[in-house]
């Protein structure tokens, strides 16, 4: 029970102009798609937000075309003058921060306060990063090293601008020009960015985006002309994916799913911990690929981290999106909270114990509440598949090694999250994590600086950092 009873504080909703249609963005300009229009929705509401355009593969034939065109002025233009397109981008996005957010939101489903405070100015950080690289790329090793030419880019409905800036950020500094299809559920911020681009006067045809379902991202991915594919989304999309690129000279990075052991030892300070386990597997509704989703508790403390725990998530607040006091947001579409469900019912029927906080759901939208499972089997579907959701399942260890051994015992490599109070330990867990990205006594810190990616089926390449730029220049 919360001592103290939240009032509403809601963001407003006039700093956002949603339009009722958006089209396509080709060669700097707003076009009609070829494809029959969809609807893209609030999830916590339910309502209509506006009609989008859908590409087909004449479209996208258009935009590589536009794109195509712009190449060979963009990658000849030094690498000052593309940074000063990529600082005015920044600069802009930190303008618009506060609509960027809104906007975000609803559309997604995510709370005001992660799109306010975590995604939207690692947008703007991952501009300014590299923009600060485009002129300095003979100094990071790259010298006479050429841009790819046109990136195709498909990104998922997670973190829909964040992902974006993480494909589009790198693809510019080094010299590309990009065709970038947002996922379907979220394309709003994306349409948003390209008034970005028109507003900081990026060339036309150096950033199209282009809407629609799987079949236009099948048509970007497969364009002969389309130098780079870059995705991240599910494992299975990425290896339908990697078998169309196969046998081609397009060069690829996947940055796929995740089981992410969070591994707390008994040395561990427990609250700071409980708050990693909850940042690690509830932040974004567990919408995070390399979400802390298997929590690998030492025994001795398992009773006294579980309980830490429960008394944790009893103070999460679930509701409105633009509520500032929201800790859990909306599932971002009906199928995924299908999924979710689905999986989570398969958790029990296989053995496990499922609690939840007391919690009242909102009548309309997608929701489902913060879970925990106990009693979880290595075997358990819930502890080997991704569930994209906020669901926890919690085993036990004794030793080190076996921790080592039930974190590496999944067919994903994304992250990994380790609990102690001995530096020695976590040198030591880290070397032997089959993981990405491994934080010790945190989880989900993200800096543009340091490169992210994963082993395994959590795909190959790195994302964020200089291997971000290496994976768009011919080396």
């Amino acid at each position: 029970m919360a001592i103290f009873e939240y009032a509403p504080a809601p963001e407003s909703r006039d700093v956002v102009d949603i339009k009722p249609s958006y089209g396509l963005f080709i060669d700097g300009e707003f076009a009609d798609g070829s494809g029959t229009p969809f609807k893209t929705i609030n999830p916590a509401t339910e309502e209509k937000l506006a009609e989008v355009a859908t590409a087909t593969s004449d479209d996208v034939d258009r935009a590589v075309r536009a794109a195509r065109k712009a190449f060979g002025a963009w990658s000849e233009l030094p690498g000052a003058e593309r940074a000063k397109y990529l600082f005015r981008i920044a600069r802009i996005i930190q303008e618009r921060a506060r609509e960027l957010a809104v906007l975000e939101s609803l559309d997604n489903g995510k709370p005001i306060r992660e799109s306010r405070d975590v995604d939207v100015p690692l947008v703007a950080a991952h501009f300014f990063y590299y923009a600060g690289w485009a002129d300095k790329l003979a100094y990071a090793g790259f010298g006479g090293a050429r841009p790819l030419g046109v990136a195709g880019q498909v990104i998922p409905w997670n973190f829909p601008l964040l992902m974006l800036a993480w494909k589009i950020a790198p693809a510019l500094a080094c010299g590309n020009t990009v065709v970038l299809k947002p996922a379907e559920t979220t394309p709003l911020t994306a349409l948003a960015f390209a008034d970005i681009c028109r507003q900081a006067d990026l060339p036309p045809g150096v950033v199209n985006i282009v809407t629609g379902a799987g079949e236009t991202g099948a048509a970007v991915v497969g364009h002969p002309d389309v130098n780079k594919v870059a995705f991240t989304g599910s494992t299975e999309v990425g290896r339908v994916i990697a078998r169309a690129v196969a046998g081609t000279d397009k060069k690829l990075t996947l940055e796929l799913g995740g089981k992410a052991a969070n591994i707390v030892f008994e040395d561990a300070a427990v609250d700071q911990a409980v708050e990693g386990i909850v940042n690690g597997i509830f932040f974004n509704q567990g919408h995070v690929c390399c979400a802390g989703s298997r929590l690998l508790v030492q025994e001795s403390v398992h009773d006294e981290v579980l309980e830490a725990l429960r008394r944790r998530l009893s103070t999460l607040r679930l509701g409105d999106p633009l509520d500032k006091n929201t800790d859990i947001g909306a599932i971002n579409s009906a199928e995924q909270l299908a999924k979710i469900r689905s999986l989570s019912d398969l958790g029990e029927s296989e053995g496990a114990q499922r609690w939840s906080p007391s919690c009242e759901l909102p009548d309309k939208g997608f929701w489902f509440p913060p879970t925990v499972f106990t009693g979880v089997a290595q075997s358990h579907s819930i502890a080997r598949d991704e569930i994209f959701g906020p669901v926890l399942s919690v085993l036990t260890f004794r030793t080190p090694a076996e921790a080592v051994e039930k974190a590496n015992n999944t067919p994903y490599g994304l992250s990994a999250g380790i609990w102690t109070e001995k530096g020695s330990r976590i040198l030591w867990m880290a070397d032997r994590l089959r993981a990405g990205v491994v934080w010790a006594n945190t989880f989900n810190k993200f800096d543009p600086a340091s490169p992210f990616g994963g082993y395994k089926e959590s795909g190959y390449g790195r994302e964020g950092g200089l291997h971000g730029l290496e994976a768009y220049l011919d080396v």
